[in-house]
């Protein structure tokens, strides 16, 4: 059996967490903070990041490594489609939203979310870059009804985890969510995808961690 460590508030941890539920795979939670000096931590995540998981042939970390080795171990209900480039899309999705859009936008996090300030030059840069990246998610994505076409994949699993924090993050730190300042209509989405299982789980996990500040 998995054990997914980490914490509920983290949005890779909850990508991981939404993928394993929509397999109906059985795992077990083991709360795990960041920058554990534990040399068991150590010895699945080196960088003593979260999430990571122990499976009995031993620990992996790095979420996307976790998607597609969960992906592999139990391909069915499918989080991948069956033809290459159709995986390959999805597999596109996931890192153009994880690399250009929630990386980008984590340097606002200490201002929007933690009481923090980000300088000036900081907030001139990250808005460039978000508006630039943005407009390019705004050319990969579907929302047809899902971010990458008719079928839920895992490229969802972390839409439906980061996309909130950049528009949120945008809102607090500019005034305005770039996301639909570009003109990307994703409250519908979020919507749909909020009412599955695996969603609601997560979301109620959440915030149960967030009153716990855990």
């Amino acid at each position: 059996m998995i054990t997914l460590c980490g914490f509920a508030i983290s949005n890779y941890y909850n990508v991981v967490k939404m993928a394993l539920l929509e397999k109906g795979a059985p795992f077990t939670e083991e709360l795990v903070m960041t920058g554990s000096k534990d040399e068991a931590v150590l010895a699945c995540s080196p960088l003593a990041k979260v999430p990571f998981i122990r499976t009995p042939q031993g620990g992996m970390c790095e979420s996307h490594a976790i998607l597609e080795y969960i992906e592999a171990a139990q391909p069915a209900p499918a989080l991948l489609p069956a033809d290459p480039f159709g995986a390959a899309k999805v597999r596109e999705m996931v890192n153009y939203i994880d690399l250009h859009l929630e990386l980008v936008a984590r340097e606002l996090y200490p201002q929007a979310f933690f009481g923090g300030t980000v300088s000036d030059a900081t907030r001139e840069r990250v808005r460039k870059s978000l508006e630039k990246n943005i407009a390019g998610f705004k050319r990969l994505a579907k929302f047809s009804p899902y971010i990458v076409g008719d079928t839920f994949t895992m490229a969802d699993c972390v839409a439906f985890n980061n996309l909130p924090l950049v528009g949120m993050a945008s809102r607090v730190v500019y005034g305005e969510d770039l996301l639909a300042a570009a003109g990307i209509d994703y409250k519908p989405y979020l919507k749909l995808v909020g009412e599955r299982p695996s969603a609601q789980k997560v979301v109620a996990d959440r915030k149960v961690a967030t009153t716990k500040n855990l």
